[in-house]
């Protein structure tokens, strides 16, 4: 497959889904134009499901019509309306890329991508894979990468591999999500006023005099209405439920809580409080419902909500925009820390903004509630700062060689883990190297002892690369680790662990690798882990 002079990427199904999808789309079309001409408008059942059924054919038609062609040329590829060829010259690199099923599925679509040597990139329509192991889509994905190679010239050797933890992802549908997320806050807090008036205005209330209730109903006092229920009418927690009231007066219905339905019966009288032409309270021998006013705080706590929600898209965008230099594989630090500093903010702002909604910048007490708040806030954000910085492999080589020398105290577990199976990792069962008390050996487990350890062949390794964790590394690795690429005897063999411990390991594995051959090659160079350039 990696010799063919061309490689072509087609659906399997194409030709009976095609004309499946296009008579699917056509008789959408039909019934959405007949029910429109029978009826004359546009507000009908059987338009919107003709309308529905015309666009889910029409683009699934472009979908499978899709083709994608590789020859000595370069890439030529297609869709229902669109036709477009790209030189091999013209591509830099050919790279992966990890998209997601849908909001309520884990599982990720692999995609091929191209990266033009003008810095644009574009997604190739096939070949796509839903399932991790896809022995047909890695052979097209290798086919091409093999004419890449043969016509072209690919930027790096290795297959970069993009996905939502890498800094080659865009960044615009956070910030678009942030930006929705503060001008839903900006409109929530435009309503605190308006609902602390009306709050204050109810609370002030007093009932009306005789003549005031029947010149102007609308004036701010409180009236009362005598009423007898007819029926009552029980929803779930999710619906309103309804008393009905005799002759349809002094109104037909009124929502009210499912316990208050409840509490209700048919003929009992009972007297309706009225305020602003709205019932207020209805009360009875057996209950009383009164109408839930919102408080201005419980606006201004939503308000805050949604501005604490923005901070984490918000975030997002600032550890994407941090990393712009970096290779677009390569995977950036998490933002949970800044999920801890807003929620450290959370503990202060929420509680300010439900006392004091209207007094944030008059009251001393909010002003230095705020103002001390602020500056937990700040410490909080200049911590997950630092925890989000993006450390070199060469960073760690100071910490390492600090804990090297407690190495000959005893046995010491590291949490290190080889990515690849190998005789000293069957089934890749190793989640610990030990050091000390022996030769250096993978262990499933934590320690003591060297239960089931398996040693490892020292002298057969040695290092060509350590560096951060890429796209294309296993996804239970921390986005913290960084990885040293070792050549085990001609095979490539991935050693993750955290930094510091990726250093005293490899240091180690350098000491016994010249204690038994003192002319073999160093696995570290001098002061720490040799790294290499990346490939």
């Amino acid at each position: 497959m990696t010799t063919a002079p061309e490689v072509i990427c087609r659906s399997p199904y194409r030709r009976a889904l095609g004309f499946f999808f296009l008579g699917l789309g056509v008789a959408g079309a039909l019934l959405a134009l007949a029910r429109a001409a029978s009826r004359g408008t546009f507000l009908d059942v059987w338009l919107g499901l003709g309308l529905f059924f015309a666009l889910v054919g029409f683009a699934s038609v472009r979908g499978v019509s899709a083709e994608v062609r590789g020859d000595a040329h370069g890439l030529h590829f297609r869709t229902l309306l669109r036709h477009r060829s790209v030189p091999w010259r013209d591509i830099a690199d050919l790279r992966v890329q990890l998209q997601s099923a849908g909001a309520f599925h884990s599982q990720e679509i692999r995609r091929v991508g191209l990266v033009l040597r003008d810095g644009r990139k574009r997604l190739l329509p096939l070949p796509s894979s839903g399932a991790a192991p896809d022995l047909e889509f890695d052979a097209k994905l290798d086919a091409l990468r093999a004419l890449h190679r043969r016509y072209g010239a690919p930027e790096s050797d290795h297959l970069p591999v993009v996905s939502s933890r890498t800094a080659g992802r865009g960044w615009a549908g956070s910030l678009i999500l942030c930006v929705l997320l503060l001008a839903g806050a900006g409109v929530a807090a435009s309503f605190v006023p308006g609902t602390a008036s009306e709050m204050r205005a109810w609370r002030s209330a007093v009932p009306c005099a005789v003549e005031a209730s029947t010149a102007e109903p609308r004036a701010d006092c409180l009236s009362t209405l005598p009423a007898v229920i007819e029926r009552t009418e029980v929803n779930g927690p999710r619906q309103p439920s309804h008393l009905y009231f005799s002759d349809g007066r002094p109104l037909e219905r009124l929502p009210v809580s499912e316990e208050a339905a409840q509490a209700f019966r048919p003929g009992d009288g009972v007297e309706l409080t009225v305020w602003r032409r709205e019932v207020m309270e209805v009360a009875g021998e057996r209950h009383v419902w009164r109408k839930r006013v919102i408080p201005a705080g419980d606006v201004a706590v939503f308000a805050a909500v949604l501005v604490l929600t923005a901070g984490y898209p918000g975030a997002r965008v600032l550890l994407r925009l941090r990393g712009r230099r970096l290779p677009d594989d390569e995977v950036l630090p998490s933002a949970l820390p800044f999920v801890g500093a807003l929620a450290g903010t959370a503990l202060w702002l929420l509680p300010l903004c439900y006392l004091h909604p209207t007094t944030l910048f008059t009251s001393s007490v909010a002003v230095t509630w705020a103002a001390a708040g602020s500056l937990v806030t700040l410490g909080l954000l200049v911590l997950a700062w630092r925890a989000t910085r993006v450390r070199g492999p060469g960073e760690a080589g100071a910490a390492g060689q600090s804990a090297g020398e407690e190495e000959g105290e005893g046995e010491v577990f590291l949490r290190a883990r080889f990515l690849e199976e190998t005789d000293y990792n069957p089934h890749r069962f190793g989640n610990h190297i030990v050091l000390g008390g022996g030769p250096p050996a993978v262990t499933p487990h934590s320690g003591p002892g060297r239960f089931a350890a398996r040693p490892i062949p020292v002298g057969r390794l040695t290092v060509g690369e350590v560096r951060r964790v890429r796209g294309d590394d296993s996804e239970v690795v921390p986005r913290s680790w960084h990885i040293a690429e070792l050549d085990d005897a001609g095979r490539r063999v991935r050693l993750a662990a955290a930094p510091a411990d990726l250093a005293r390991i490899l240091r180690a594995l350098d000491a016994k690798s010249a204690s038994a051959a003192p002319a073999a090659r160093p696995l570290s160079g001098p002061g720490g882990p040799r790294p290499a350039g990346r490939s």
